[in-house]
């Protein structure tokens, strides 16, 4: 056991080294908030995949497979699934847009308007949550392991997730979630899955002492499965923490192939979950609380030290989850609220490039790092304050998809959806998720019966769909020019865009050409003989 302690510690302790070694990359705001946009696809996959995989989808899905089989990798599924439809639709495209957050592609897509305000609000409480939700999981871990009190415990393991993210941002968290995806793939794949397998006596023995249910594709329930895509894939469409991490790619194509492939390994990771909570069953049934399976197995199916690195792969999936909502949270923060409170136009709002190829100061990079550092501290805060944030991440995870989904996604696939239809379907699809979630509460037996039910965002969805397209109808289309400057920018690239405006304009931009360079004396030169110098 101390052995494992051991290997713990020396895991946060190697993490800090990361945020070290990151911040000696972080040289602007770009560097600090997506890496300069220069991750290959080795680096781009290990981080996209250690992004989506937290606690849910490391101890949750392990828990699922030993209560109810096969059928239990389903939720890490859809979390691959909604990895490998963002990757492959839509990855390319939001990577040649350049931009920082949801709520400038909105601003781009749409031109200026309420949209991509109200997104804005909707991103940060959802990070926010996100990140506090992580910190609480992985500290009831050092709970468990170093028998501190859980406030210690959310300032040990949540100053080490904000001590590198704020060094280096996304470049110390893209090196830690590196190092944290091969602790997660070794631990899983390598150690539990194999000595789980064995010590369970094989395939064939699981099959003889576990119900025909736990082979079942559908054993977890039909309904279960659908509210997973519903929830999780389409979440993973939109949320900022996800999309920060695709505009880190250093190309269109390195998003694409780098991201399909973490789709893929998400849902290996799933059914290698689901399999070692099977394992576990077949050897006890006693275990009350399925949350508890992981670190059982780690602690009585695995040998000391390998048990250690077990432990040390539940915690890196949820601290790769926390620091990516910490920055997605600081970003949306400094590039969206803050001009929005002070009534100041963006770059992107008229979908201009200025910002993209704007000076970098010592000043902003500071500002950055400020901004982190005091939306870590709040995260840490509500993860001692109120221990149990689930409910309060379920509703602002129902408000993303019931309410911006649709405004979101519709933009990207839709020329005729309107800034108007986008706001008001927003509108009508966060009340709808509220008022449906509000009336199941007050008629439910139990307290949060209400928040955790599927059928706010089935009404939420709903509604924020028919909305969108009668208000798209009926409402005049987006400015052609907006339409046109997205199209190009969309397609081609930032690069283009500029190219474009210059060739409306030319010169208006670049100082005149010198005459011995211009076109005409440059064929001049070449076709005509040089006179000889006069006297």
């Amino acid at each position: 056991m101390t052995l494992n302690l051991t290997i713990v510690a020396v895991y946060l302790v190697g993490m800090l080294a990361f945020g070290w070694w990151g911040k000696t990359r972080a040289a602007s705001s770009e560097d600090y908030l997506v890496a300069g946009r220069r991750l290959g696809p080795v680096l781009f996959t290990g981080t996209m995949a250690a992004v989506v995989l937290g606690g849910a989808a490391t101890v949750g899905g392990v828990g699922l497979g030993y209560e109810f089989g096969l059928s239990g990798a389903w939720l890490v599924a859809a979390i691959g699934v909604g990895v490998l439809i963002l990757s492959v639709a839509f990855a390319p495209i939001l990577a040649r847009l350049k931009i920082y957050t949801v709520s400038q592609m909105l601003r781009l897509r749409y031109g200026r308007g309420g949209a991509s305000h109200a997104s804005s609000f909707v991103m940060l409480a959802y990070t926010l949550m996100l990140a506090a939700t992580s910190t609480g999981a992985y500290a009831s871990i050092f709970v468990v392991l170093f028998g501190w009190d859980r406030w210690l415990s959310v300032l040990v393991g949540g100053g080490i997730v904000l001590a590198y993210s704020v060094l280096g941002g996304m470049w110390s968290i893209t090196l830690a979630d590196m190092a944290q995806f091969l602790i997660m793939t070794i631990g899983l794949f390598a150690l539990m899955l194999p000595l789980s397998l064995a010590n369970a006596g094989g395939w064939s023995a699981m099959q003889e002492r576990l119900g025909a249910e736990f082979f079942s594709w559908d054993g977890i329930g039909v309904q279960s499965i659908v509210t997973y895509f519903v929830i999780y894939t389409l979440g993973l469409l939109i949320g900022q923490d996800v999309w920060q991490r695709v505009f880190t790619a250093r190309s269109p194509r390195v998003a694409q192939i780098g991201g399909a492939t973490a789709g893929l390994y998400c849902i290996a990771y799933g059914v290698a979950g689901a399999v070692i909570g099977m394992a576990a069953r077949t050897v006890t049934a006693d275990i009350a609380t399925t949350d508890d399976v992981f670190a059982w197995v780690a602690q009585n199916l695995l040998p000391v030290g390998v048990g250690g690195v077990a432990l040390a792969a539940a915690v890196a999936a949820m601290m790769s989850t926390a620091s990516g909502a910490i920055i997605a949270a600081s970003t949306v923060m400094r590039t969206d609220i803050l001009p929005i409170l002070r009534g100041e136009a963006t770059a992107a709002e008229d979908g201009a490039v200025a910002e993209d190829a704007a000076t970098e100061t010592a000043a902003e990079l500071a500002s950055n790092r400020g901004w982190v550092l005091l939306l870590g501290a709040v995260v840490l805060g509500l993860a001692i304050v109120v221990p149990d944030v689930v409910a309060a991440l379920t509703i602002a995870y129902d408000i993303l998809v019931g309410g911006l989904f649709v405004a979101i996604v519709g933009g990207l696939v839709w020329k005729r959806g309107t800034g108007t239809a986008a706001l008001w379907s927003m509108v009508v699809g966060t009340v709808g998720t509220l008022g449906t979630m509000g009336w199941l509460e007050l008629n439910a037996a139990e307290p949060f019966e209400g928040v955790f039910a599927n059928e706010p965002i089935y009404v939420g969805l709903a509604a924020s769909a028919v909305v969108y397209v009668l208000l798209s109808l009926m409402t005049r289309p987006t400015d052609p020019a907006v339409l046109e400057a997205w199209r190009v920018r969309s397609r081609h690239g930032v690069d283009a865009v500029a190219g474009a405006s210059l060739t409306r304009n030319p010169g208006a931009c670049d100082p005149p050409m010198p005459a011995r360079w211009s076109g005409q004396t440059m064929r001049r030169r070449a076709i005509l003989p040089q006179a000889p110098p006069g006297p």
